[in-house]
């Protein structure tokens, strides 16, 4: 990156965050980070053929989406839009019809405030609205005989969708207004809406029946923030009326599929902590309803996604040991065989009619994402758009190590360029979930700035995360701060002996469940000499009752707070805050639906109380996880500056 470029990235990284100039070597690293993070392609969306001959996909760049299409192992894209071919508007999820002869898509071309649903010729001719919608919608596909569009929809919604998103405020009557997510179909000839299930129910995930009558659903009554953790299967008639139960769980189920001879449903049950962080074993059951099969117990895998493919073969892409791999599962006998591996991220794979030719977002720690095509065993870049852009880190290496009875697994990321004859300071990284795995990612912002910056990363996948099987993702239950903190704590020795790091300058970086573990770090250990928690837990016993989630702590901790506060007390970093000593850089959203600021004012009261160096900056309107470009810079660079002044 020239002079010239570097300077305009780091003043407008200044412009954006409204904070003091950082000196010298910051300024040139934020300044490449800013670069990264603004220049990178993202490939939210992605639609293969039903021939397998072409792609159509959407690409953000700058927050801005536009669709395009292009033939596989042709070099030339067209674009798709509601618009007038130059300006970028809000165009998302493209789908193609069974017999591949037009695209649908959404689109806010013709209003800001809602999507419309499109229909196009896919071999560029008309472009048409099919209904104006009015609401929210989401997860589009089409009917298997191409009658209908189906999709999911909030009507009138009061927020997005979503427990990330920023919160509605809490005044008023409180819990008298609840956003109801509905299955929706459109007809294609007439653009008729319809909504299939009742309005109080809210639908999280959907399939068709391959005789297009019938859809799988997951759904639960009332709150969908709150209510996936106990939500259940059932069917429903595509001509609408009450979803008919097929499955109750006793834990957290997605991803239905129907097989083809529509008579079973597949999908992925386990335990998960976040909506739309998946991982656990692949089930079936009957249509009609009853026991369900497990069909990979002590698998060493949790499945995020499926495809049925074949009477006999479900596709799963799969958290294998911090990456995502590709299996093909036997349904009569449970083996599995590896269909792509690697250590790489595969994701939003989109699958022809004969399941033999794919597209996926396809990205790992040396390679930024790209769409790629093909066979399996003969996969082949579609995509350029990121070629140019510069990779910020240095060399990542997968870790194994020992801690009691298991081997977990992480990556180390060095700096760009390691002098052997020095020794570095190094930040862990704790992921956020629990269950949930760090993976390969070029354009992770924080593993950027800090690499960039000079800095090791380590990035570990203790007992809780996926990646090893259902066993080890639920070994941290009842146990939160224990083990998976020895897994932490003995994964930092396996990297101090893997690479050129300073023992005595460790910093510790989490977000959510990680921002937990950096204020349980705070008060368990002197090890670090810096830490930054965002968006964390510090009393489990008062965040049970401030935040809009609490169904997913049942399965945890094994009761509600009210029958067992002792369970929750033991986890807390609150009942151990006498210990703290170690500066913290405290980070939170104001309308944080998933944990609550009053859970970081708490922790700050504390550090000042106690005397500890400490900073809490609260984003204004912000949710759990931040949207706009200004707070999320300013974040990374307030948390580089943080271990700057500790570590350096």
């Amino acid at each position: 990156m020239n002079a010239l470029r570097a300077a305009t990235a780091a003043a407008l990284v200044l412009a954006l965050t409204g904070i003091s100039a950082p000196a010298g070597a910051q300024q040139a690293a934020m300044a490449q980070v800013l670069h990264v993070y603004s220049t990178l392609a993202g490939f939210p969306d992605i639609s293969i053929s039903p021939d397998g001959s072409r792609i159509a996909f959407a690409k953000e760049i700058h927050h801005e989406t536009t669709l395009w299409i292009q033939a596989i192992g042709g070099r030339t894209a067209s674009r798709l839009t509601a618009g007038n071919g130059k300006a970028a508007f809000d165009e998302f999820e493209p789908a193609w019809s069974p017999d591949g002869t037009y695209v649908a898509f959404f689109s806010d071309a013709r209003s800001k405030d809602h999507p419309a649903l499109y229909i196009a010729d896919a071999n560029g001719g008309s472009v048409r609205r099919l209904n104006a919608l009015g609401g929210l919608p989401q997860r589009m596909t089409w009917s298997p005989d191409g009658r209908f569009l189906s999709f999911l929809y909030i009507a009138h919604p009061h927020r997005k969708a979503g427990a990330l998103m920023p919160g509605a405020r809490q005044v008023g009557v409180i819990g008298s207004v609840v956003d109801e997510q509905q299955l929706a179909t459109v007809d294609v000839h007439t653009g008729t809406l319809s909504l299939i299930t009742p309005s109080d129910d809210y639908v999280y995930e959907y399939a068709w029946s391959p005789d297009n009558k019938r859809f799988a659903l997951t759904y639960a009554r009332g709150s969908g923030t709150n209510n996936w953790w106990i939500a259940k299967l059932a069917t429903v008639d595509a001509a609408g009326g009450s979803p008919h139960d097929v499955l109750a769980p006793s834990f957290q189920i997605n991803a239905p599929a129907w097989s083809p001879d529509g008579t079973r449903i597949a999908f992925i049950g386990g335990i998960m902590s976040d909506f739309g962080s998946v991982g656990g074993d692949v089930y079936d059951v009957s249509a009609a309803g009853g026991e369900p099969t497990n069909l990979t117990p002590n698998a060493h895998f949790s499945a995020t996604a499926i495809h049925w493919s074949r009477p006999q073969q479900i596709i799963v892409d799969a958290h294998v040991s911090g990456a995502l791999h590709l299996l093909a599962l036997d349904v009569s006998t449970g083996a599995t065989t590896t269909v792509i591996d690697g250590d790489d991220t595969l994701r939003s794979i989109s699958y022809a009619h004969n399941a033999d030719t794919i597209a996926l977002v396809r990205s790992s720690w040396s390679r930024p994402a790209e769409i790629w095509a093909g066979t399996p065993s003969d996969l082949r870049q579609v995509t350029d758009d990121n070629e140019k852009v510069p990779n910020l880190a240095g060399r990542a290496v997968s870790l194994t190590w020992k801690s009691d009875r298991f081997a977990p697994q992480g990556w180390l990321i060095a700096p760009p360029h390691v002098d052997p004859g020095r020794k570095y300071p190094m930040v862990m990284i704790v992921h956020g979930g629990p269950s949930s795995e760090s993976l390969p990612s070029y354009d992770s912002p924080f593993v950027v700035a800090l690499t960039s910056s000079g800095y090791y990363v380590f990035e570990p996948n203790p007992r809780g995360s996926y990646g090893q099987g259902e066993a080890y993702t639920q070994a941290n239950i009842k146990d939160f701060g224990y083990g998976d903190w020895r897994d932490d704590l003995s994964g930092i020795d396996a990297a101090i002996a893997a690479a050129p790091i300073d023992g005595n300058r460790l910093g510790l970086f989490g977000w959510s469940y990680g921002g937990y573990m950096a204020m349980w770090a705070e008060t368990q250990t002197q090890r670090f000499k810096a830490i930054v928690a965002g968006a964390g837990v510090v009393n489990w016993q008062s965040y049970y009752g401030q935040n809009d989630i609490d169904q997913w702590m049942i399965p945890f901790f094994g009761a509600s707070v009210y029958d067992d506060p002792a369970v929750y007390a033991k986890s807390s970093p609150i009942t151990f805050i006498k210990n703290s000593h170690t500066p913290v850089l405290i980070l939170q959203g104001e309308r944080d639906e998933e944990v609550p600021a009053p859970q970081s004012f708490e922790f700050y009261h504390a550090m000042k109380t106690l005397g500890v160096p400490s900073e809490l900056v609260v984003y204004a309107d912000e949710g759990h996880s931040s949207q706009k470009p200004k707070d999320r810079i300013d974040t990374f660079t307030r948390t580089v500056e943080w271990f700057d002044r500790y570590l350096k």
